[in-house]
């Protein structure tokens, strides 16, 4: 066979391959055996084994995975993946419904077309399609930023690799376009995948979300594959050249691109019928083969979204419905304190075993000691146990008729458990907390929380790492960390530790000293300083001695850091011990600096900006931290509350939104010239 047959046979197998699979997958009508399937496949990988450069980013034989990655590449949506607000109850469905009349100006007894969709209990992700074929997949992540990971989720064979294009030309897929989805383990599939880990020895997974997560977010494809994992698509994010009238044309139109739409979701007319839909799945859920949590309630016209927007994280024209949580009865055997990376100590729950919804449930936080006051919890008491959102165990009342007089009061620690220091509860606060801060827990969940995934991102380095490494006396604060290759013989002698593992941490370790300044803030542990505050601190303050020197009223000036995160900040920053860590952190050469070295100002305070299309002078990324760094806020979405659109060439629907919302549109040089002026 020459190049040139084979690049055409090529070809025409990933197209016959993509077509049996929709068969199989999509339509459960197989035309051909498993083995003429296997035949056809196998003709292919043999091809393109024979001809590399005739593999193509959407054939058929990537589905079975790809040599494991280093790490997780961060993708930017185009546009922004808000959460949802939720309701418990009719009458918040009712508040919904009246809540959407009033902001459009309608009478109330106006009753409203909504498309209802199960609640899947899975992971959303967010799938880029260029001119037809699948280019990007990623998580999520934090609405605005998720993790790239494209071959794990080719490996669903429910996605398409490349869309499929009508007759019609409204049929035909646009330039580019976000497909919205949740991927999810069947009720089978997880119960399989959780025997296999049991036989390993391996953690089972909490729960159908929790699986799909850890499955997703293999850096080894191949393993993700060995799943069968599923998706459902319900929606879209940015598209361009192309345009839907409401929710249900867009479903109709994913259903003809090749995409496997939710065949229960419905369009109904009237919050009352949204009602009854929610009720009749309530008592149906159970015969899914699948995991739901509740119902998605979307306005289903598409200029009505657009006139109600959205806030800062949620779309006013959609709500989740969530279930009541299963309730179920167990005994409290004993209540163990876990000591935090911040001195906290979290009372847990230690329950005789009792399965709720396919999940064993075996322990629950009771949160702090007013918690078990308020809700007069016992050892040895039966509880009403159930999980929070379907995932987190809570203990919700006691069964006070249960009690026999066997029954003790749960012991409130006036000394650590772990270190036995002394412990103290502060007059305005419910936490107990140990005051020594070289409590070997606290030590070790700072340790932990520096290396997690959110924070340095130190991959490979587990909780197995960080207790053996402090056993040993080689790590005593964070900091420690970066002078673990000077023990590199004494790594590899630990439990006969190989050495191309101690390599790979150790290449870990050095990479995540480029890490941007927000993940260092953020890996300090500084009690209430989340994520979403570190990028802000980051932003306003530029470095960390900055920050270290800020007063408390300095950093109220900071949007989002309220009295008590600026006391906490303030604190922090005095304790000798801390001061010594980040000393050791910038001797090490981590980065103590924000990149950007602009001048910081609050010219653009109160104003929101969007981008669309390319800009000319710098990366969008770039724009848009200039913008956090003079006060301003740079979002995903167009909205009411959008200050200015900076459209540049190509710019797509977010300009045709701003005009429809009367937003101001600038162009990049406008953009700019806004942040020159005095």
């Amino acid at each position: 066979m020459t190049r040139e047959q084979a690049e055409s046979r090529a070809s025409a197998l990933r197209e016959l391959i993509e077509h049996h699979n929709y068969l199989y997958y999509m339509l459960d009508q197989p035309e051909i055996s498993d083995a003429e399937y296997d035949q056809l496949f196998n003709e292919l990988r043999a091809i393109e084994e024979q001809y590399p450069e005739l593999l193509t980013p959407d054939s058929p034989t990537l589905r079975v995975g790809a040599p494991p990655l280093d790490a997780f590449p961060e993708h930017r949506h185009l546009q922004g993946m808000l959460s949802l607000d939720n309701a418990f109850s009719e009458e918040e469905l009712t508040a919904f419904d009246q809540r959407i009349k009033r902001f459009l100006g309608l009478p109330l007894e106006t009753a409203l077309d909504y498309i209802c969709e199960l609640k899947i209990d899975g992971l959303a992700v967010s799938l880029t399609y260029e001119n037809g074929a699948l280019t990007t997949g990623a998580t999520r992540g934090d609405g605005e930023r998720g993790e790239n990971i494209t071959p794990n989720l080719k490996t669903i064979k429910q996605i398409p690799l490349r869309l499929k294009g009508g007759e019609g030309l409204f049929d035909q897929p646009p330039p580019t376009i976000e497909i919205r989805g949740e991927v999810y383990f069947t009720r089978l599939e997880f119960e399989r995948v959780n025997q296999e880990r049991e036989a390993q020895g391996e953690p089972l997974f909490a729960n159908p979300r929790n699986a799909a997560a850890g499955s997703l977010r293999q850096l080894d494809s191949r393993i993700t594959a060995r799943r069968a994992l599923k998706i459902w698509v319900y929606g879209a994010g940015y598209y361009e050249q192309v345009t839907f009238e409401n929710q249900w044309a867009l479903l109709q139109r994913l259903k003809a691109w090749g995409f496997p739409v939710n065949p229960y979701i419905q369009r109904v007319r009237g919050i009352e019928a949204v009602w009854d839909y929610c009720q009749a799945w309530d008592s149906k859920r159970a015969e899914l083969p699948y995991e739901i949590d509740g119902v998605v309630v979307k306005v289903n016209d598409f200029a009505l979204q657009r006139d109600l927007g959205a806030t800062q994280r949620a779309p006013r024209w959609a709500i989740a419905y969530k279930y009541p949580a299963e309730q179920v009865k167990t005994k409290i055997l004993r209540v163990v304190w876990q000591v935090g990376r911040t001195g906290v100590l979290t009372p847990v729950a230690e329950m005789e075993p009792v399965e709720s919804r396919g999940v064993i449930i075996s322990r629950a936080t009771l949160h702090n000691e007013d918690e078990i006051q308020r809700k007069g919890l016992m050892v040895g008491d039966t509880v009403i146990v159930q999980r929070a959102g379907e995932v987190i165990p809570e203990v919700v009342s006691v069964v006070l008729e249960a009690r026999d007089g066997s029954q003790t009061p749960v012991e409130i620690p006036t000394r650590c458990p772990v270190c036995g220091s002394e412990v103290e509860r502060e007059a305005d606060q419910a936490a107990i907390r140990c005051l020594n801060l070289a409590c070997p827990a606290q030590i070790t969940e700072r340790i932990r929380h520096f290396t997690s995934r959110n924070a340095m991102n130190v991959e490979g380095f587990g909780d197995k790492w960080v207790a053996r490494l402090f056993e040993q006396g080689y790590l005593t604060d964070p900091a420690d960390l970066y002078t673990l290759h000077e023990h590199k013989d004494a790594l590899i002698a630990l439990d006969r530790s190989g050495e191309k593992l101690v390599n790979n941490l150790l290449n870990a370790i050095e990479k995540s000293k480029q890490n941007p300044l927000e993940r260092v803030i953020f890996g300090l542990g500084i009690p209430q300083v989340g994520e979403n505050a570190a990028r802000l601190l980051a932003d306003h303050f530029g470095s960390v001695e900055a920050l270290m020197n800020a007063s408390e009223e300095q950093l109220l000036k900071v949007q989002g850091v309220g009295p008590g995160t600026a006391r906490e900040i303030a604190q922090f920053f005095e304790r000798e011990e801390n001061q010594r860590v980040i000393e050791k952190l910038k001797q090490a050469g981590v980065r103590m600096e924000a990149e950007q070295s602009t001048s910081r100002s609050d010219k653009l305070a109160g104003k929101t900006f969007v981008f669309t299309g390319e800009l000319q002078r710098c990366p969008r990324e770039t724009a848009e931290a200039l913008i956090r760094q003079h006060g301003g806020r740079a979002t995903g979405s167009v909205s009411k509350a959008t200050s200015f659109v900076v459209a540049g060439p190509g710019a797509g629907s977010k300009l045709q939104k701003a005009k429809d919302l009367g937003v101001p549109i600038i162009d990049e040089d406008t953009f700019f010239a806004m942040l020159e002026e005095e």
